[in-house]
């Protein structure tokens, strides 16, 4: 048996995945969620084969609750994203169902999910390939959303102060609070507005209205001074590209 997870904020839209699912008795609904939070703890307590999850819906989007799992099921997306998007989808070879859609159109997306058999590790690259390439077409390029333990948080992206790499992981400081992301810098660095936010070194991303002054360290080298007190040391290129920006 396949167990499955629903993930909209349209009870309509979920009735029609159910009832379109009464054609396929393998599948059984573990649960329903009406939004990317709630989806997030029920994957957690369900382990599901499969979702079915909505891209636009309030507090976080689709893209947005899929960087907050650990390990990915399978996914087919149920949208109403217009064509470019729907480009990203066939880039990446996801599954998609474009609303409204037909029971013919749903039992085809059923029958590529099954023929899988397992969700791949392809699979789950392709999947990760899809949300980073739809960064620019969400609200991810004006916040972050980050697990902390058992909470979710969306951090705006003024309130980040830096970004550190920390192996894996990046670190993301706030004013208050420093948390964990599992993302790379370059993701960082091609998401965020180059005018607000420079790459200064090959594991420092910082933002420009968090700095106070550019102090000679050694040699030919230099380190920011932040609001905060904390200094972030500039590689020779993070160095020209901070004067670039600066205008100096």
């Amino acid at each position: 048996m396949i167990k499955a997870i629903l993930i909209d904020d349209e009870p309509l839209a979920r009735s029609i995945i159910k009832e379109y699912l009464s054609a396929h008795p393998h599948i059984s609904v573990s649960a329903e969620c009406n939004d990317g939070f709630e989806g997030v703890k029920a994957i957690m307590q369900h382990q599901p084969d499969l979702i079915f999850l909505d891209i636009q819906m309030p507090r976080i989007n689709g893209f947005e609750m899929l960087e907050l799992l650990e390990k990915m099921p399978g996914v087919i997306f149920t949208t109403a994203f217009d064509e470019y998007a729907i480009k990203a989808f066939e880039t990446h070879a996801i599954d998609y169902l474009l609303k409204p859609f037909s029971q013919e159109r749903f039992d085809k997306a059923i029958g590529k999910y099954t023929n899988q058999a397992s969700v791949s590790k392809e699979t789950e690259k392709q999947t990760q390939a899809l949300v980073e390439s739809a960064v620019h077409q969400t609200d991810q390029q004006h916040r972050v959303v980050i697990r902390d333990q058992n909470q979710i948080r969306i951090i705006p992206v003024n309130d980040i102060h830096y970004i550190e790499a920390q192996g894996d992981y990046v670190k993301i400081q706030t004013d208050d609070a420093s948390y964990l992301k599992k993302k790379t810098m370059q993701y960082f660095e091609d998401t965020l507005d180059p005018q607000l936010f420079v790459r200064v070194h090959r594991s420092y991303i910082i933002q420009m209205a968090q700095i106070v002054r550019i102090d000679p360290y050694d040699k030919e080298s230099y380190t920011a001074v932040l609001k905060s007190g904390i200094q972030i040391p500039l590689s020779r290129n993070g160095y020209t590209r901070l004067k670039t920006t600066l205008g100096i």
